[in-house]
């Protein structure tokens, strides 16, 4: 399972927001941090994190959904699936409180296609940008938390709602490290690739850092945002997009149309899949794999300093995929 597969990610987002009103203008709304909060806001609202992320972190579907706003509580399984997934990760973990925001949409006259919240001073490392879609009128607010102490320490998202008491209105799970490391480091050997002149493995460095930077998508920050320019900077071109990638190998072309980082068997691979006409013989597969991992590596060489290794999927139409995985130092 990839990690930036399964539309990207792993983790990477899991979400049940409300969806139902028609876009329109946005008027009227307002954040508060944590630090300005009165001390009774920051109390209520860290309590309710606090019990949501037990449920979590106990697997209590039952106890997460009886906490969760109506329409969301309605179509509840996608959120129960990821509980599921996620307890495992959690169990023993200690579950601290990163940040709080007050979103205040309560004088929001038309849902629009994106609200946004502008949390701190304008230009400082503090400042946060929260950007939610088909935002209803109400308040919310956004808690985050993270569970360390744990083999594969996790963040967590909850966007509340407050009807009376803070439910449940989302969910977001990420990991805080891929293949032992956090954002900062990948931000780092990024950096260090791309003053090499390593687009390749510059470019899918600083997408891991990006990723790992904030626990979810619709969050924004000076310092990701100056990482989010780094990383198109970096961007090497030819990539799999609108139009696949073709490599050549043995005067056969191959057409690459996804090319992704997996870190599921501990290290860091890289992942191809392309488009073959036949997967029907495992020998014959084998063998095309093999030659389109050495062709890959034969036009961008450096891959082999920044990966484990390597993983390539032919897709036949009709026929079960094949796959081969090797390390950097089988493939010759």
């Amino acid at each position: 399972m990839s990690l930036f597969a399964q539309s990207r990610r792993r983790f990477e987002l899991v979400i049940t927001l409300l969806t139902l009103l028609a876009p329109g203008r946005i008027l009227a709304v307002s954040c508060t941090t944590q630090a300005q909060m009165s001390e009774a806001e920051r109390a209520t609202l860290g309590q309710a994190a606090r019990t949501l992320a037990a449920a979590v972190q106990n697997g209590n579907v039952a106890a997460a959904q009886a906490l969760t706003i109506p329409k969301v509580r309605a179509q509840f399984d996608g959120i129960a699936n990821t509980i599921q997934q996620t307890a495992p990760l959690l169990a023993g973990a200690t579950v601290t409180i990163d940040a709080l925001y007050g979103l205040d949409a309560s004088d929001l006259k038309e849902a629009g296609d994106d609200t946004q919240f502008f949390c701190g001073v304008p230009g400082s490392t503090a400042h946060v940008e929260i950007t939610i879609p088909q935002l209803p009128k109400g308040n919310y607010a956004l808690t985050l938390v993270h569970a360390t102490g744990v083999q594969q320490p996790q963040q967590i998202a909850f966007l509340l709602q407050k009807n009376g008491e803070w439910e449940l209105a989302g969910f977001f799970v990420k990991p805080m490290l891929v293949a032992g490391h956090d954002s900062v480091w990948y931000w780092t050997k990024g950096r260090a690739f791309a003053k090499q002149g390593q687009k390749w493995n510059a470019y899918f460095y600083y997408e891991i850092a990006a990723y790992l930077a904030t626990p979810a998508d619709f969050l924004s920050s000076p310092n990701l945002e100056k990482l989010l320019q780094e990383m198109a900077g970096s961007r090497p071109p030819g990539l799999p997009g609108e139009q696949p990638m073709v490599v050549t190998a043995n005067n056969k072309n191959y057409s690459i149309n996804d090319l992704h980082t997996d870190s599921s068997l501990g290290g860091l691979d890289l992942v191809m899949r392309y488009v073959a006409t036949d997967t029907s013989d495992p020998v014959a597969a084998r063998a095309a794999n093999l030659e389109v991992m050495k062709a890959i590596l034969e036009a961008h060489p450096e891959l082999r300093e920044g990966f484990h290794g390597l993983w390539v999927f032919a897709e036949a139409p009709n026929q079960r995929p094949y796959g081969n995985e090797l390390a950097m130092s089988e493939i010759h």
